[in-house]
């Protein structure tokens, strides 16, 4: 368990244990890094993913505050709804992956290598979910359809913060680069079903680790 997730459990913990109660500020970054023995930015963080489960919320100039001790039913994106965001990917990323293996060139077969080179070397949460978000708009624009890359593009925000969220909380980072990497190969053999195959198999892991969430 890595620091972030270990500090965001107990963050959640306290909250919906009653710790802090709803209209309560938590303390302040510095406070709650010499507490749990962690940097700010690990800190900071966990109180991101505390609030997209809806336990809180950071108001500019005044610190975080306690909004709720249940999490939302729904969990929500960049404003959209997991749900949502899930069904589109499958009806977007699915057949993109597939029309990938079919008309990938070689500079873009050879980005995609770079980019799983990238993700599985790298350390820093942040930046692996930036490659990730780079992967998945790369794979649509291997595709050679416009409107299935700027479909990708324009869900980016939703789709790094629901990447940062799962890999910082559910610890998703080796599952994800071995799923990244079947899908790259059957791309890489031209397989459109294979392609297909592997990205629904991904997508289908990130909903199982939401629903837990949900649930």
């Amino acid at each position: 368990m890595g620091a972030t997730e270990a500090v965001f459990r107990r963050l959640k913990s306290l909250i919906t244990g009653g710790e802090y109660a709803v209209g309560d500020r938590m303390p302040g970054e510095i406070a709650l890094a010499k507490e749990f023995g962690v940097s700010r930015p690990v800190v900071r963080e966990a109180l991101q993913a505390c609030a997209i489960l809806g336990l809180t919320e950071t108001r500019s100039g005044r610190g975080t505050f306690v909004i709720s001790v249940e999490e939302k039913p729904q969990l929500t994106f960049a404003g959209i709804d997991a749900g949502d965001l899930i069904e589109a990917r499958r009806l977007v990323e699915i057949p993109a992956a597939g029309f990938a293996a079919e008309r990938h060139t070689p500079d873009q077969l050879e980005r995609l290598f770079t980019l799983l080179d990238k993700l599985a070397a790298t350390g820093d949460a942040r930046e692996w979910v930036r490659y990730d978000g780079e992967l998945h708009t790369a794979i649509a624009a291997a595709s050679g359809n416009k409107m299935l890359t700027s479909m990708v593009a324009d869900t980016r925000r939703a789709l790094d913060v629901q990447s940062e969220f799962l890999n910082l909380t559910q610890d998703r980072r080796a599952d994800s680069d071995r799923e990244h990497e079947a899908i790259v190969r059957a791309i890489q053999a031209r397989s459109a079903e294979e392609a297909r195959l592997a990205m629904a198999d991904h997508l289908e892991r990130v909903a199982e680790t939401v629903a837990r969430i949900d649930g």
